[in-house]
């Protein structure tokens, strides 16, 4: 699984088995909770299978804005780094396969390879890329008609599509199942 990340690490063959050694592997079912809203954040995960979504709780109603597949890093960022509660929760929406790593190993190897500066912007690009997504995901609820949102997953990321859930797509798209359903309809006869 480690080795797909090497080449982007510069560091010694020890210590890259170090930095590895500290993360678990687990494997659980569809549906597993992994973070409740609400508490503090004390892992991060690594999907080597698999895809998970977070998501937050609107006034007794599910709201997913955010999904991860294999090769990403998930946490609740705030909430690990701060150890405040967290924003949201993490749920497992196929069978994953998992590493994760505690909080005090995450810092340990923080401090240690903030001193490299191609480590520190692998760092960097992680956080700023997730930045983005949270900021372009934003805008188009502020600027996008719900059918353009669902046209532009289709376009930039139609695996989202192809593997998620219906209504957990008409959630992060803000929209009911129903609302959906009528878009892919007039979407297909405008075909």
């Amino acid at each position: 699984m480690f080795e797909k990340f090497r080449a982007k690490f510069p560091v010694s063959p020890e210590k890259w088995e170090d930095y590895t050694n500290r993360f678990k592997r687990i494997q659980v079912p569809a549906k597993t909770v992994l973070l409740r809203e609400g508490e503090i954040s004390r892992k991060a995960y690594l999907i080597e299978k698999g895809c998970l979504r977070v998501w937050f709780d609107n006034k007794g109603e599910e709201v997913t804005f955010q999904f991860f597949f294999e090769n990403s890093t998930v946490s609740s960022i705030e909430s690990f780094k701060k150890g405040t509660p967290s924003l949201f929760s993490l749920e497992t929406i196929e069978p994953c396969t998992l590493w994760w790593i505690e909080k005090s190993d995450v810092d340990n190897l923080i401090e240690e390879v903030s001193e490299i500066p191609a480590m520190r912007n692998q760092i960097m690009n992680a956080l700023f890329e997730r930045t983005l997504h949270y900021m372009q995901h934003f805008l188009s609820f502020v600027r996008d008609t719900p059918q353009e949102r669902y046209e532009n997953l289709l376009n930039h990321q139609p695996f989202i599509v192809q593997r998620i859930p219906q209504h957990y797509i008409a959630s992060y798209l803000g929209i009911s199942r129903v609302h959906l359903s009528r878009l892919k309809n007039k979407i297909a006869r405008g075909k």
